[in-house]
């Protein structure tokens, strides 16, 4: 099984960006941290960060068939970016969102994921935790989907 890991906008500034929201962990230190994650899950991942839209559009396009799930975190462009919204419904791969804080308890331009209609399911507020729950969750959810084809 392979799931394909992907960040969005400012998230390389992971640990040095508003740390009292987002931690001190550095993404680098995440990506190690999610592999070792995945080692014990069985599951091998590929993780992607961008800070332009048509790059992580064209991400997610070369997952098909290459990917049986993808977990993304699109940070700002959960709230802006149909394109990758569109892009997660071409593929038709399974999705999971996350958010390290609950962005239903932010801004109120924060409340609303232009993203999450087409995931399986979406964990926010936990943290980096949201991250190995959103791997475990999805390699869960497709386990269940091979049995039942």
């Amino acid at each position: 099984m392979r799931i394909l890991i992907i960040n969005g906008v400012n998230m390389n500034m992971l640990g040095v960006r508003e740390p009292d929201k987002y931690g001190t962990i550095s993404l680098k230190d995440l990506e190690k941290d999610l592999y070792s994650f995945s080692f014990e899950l069985g599951v091998d991942i590929e993780t992607f960060q961008s800070n332009h839209e048509g790059e992580i559009v064209e991400k997610i396009h070369s997952a098909l068939n290459n990917f049986d799930g993808i977990v993304i975190n699109p940070a700002a462009y959960t709230h802006t970016s149909v394109a990758i919204r569109d892009a997660i419904s071409a593929v038709n791969i399974p999705t999971a969102e996350v958010h390290i804080t609950n962005i239903y308890s932010r801004e109120d331009f924060r409340q609303k994921s232009l993203i999450a209609p087409v995931c399986v399911a979406q964990i926010s507020g936990f943290g980096l935790d949201c991250y190995k729950l959103a791997l475990k969750g999805l390699a869960n959810y497709l386990n269940n989907l091979e049995i039942v084809e």
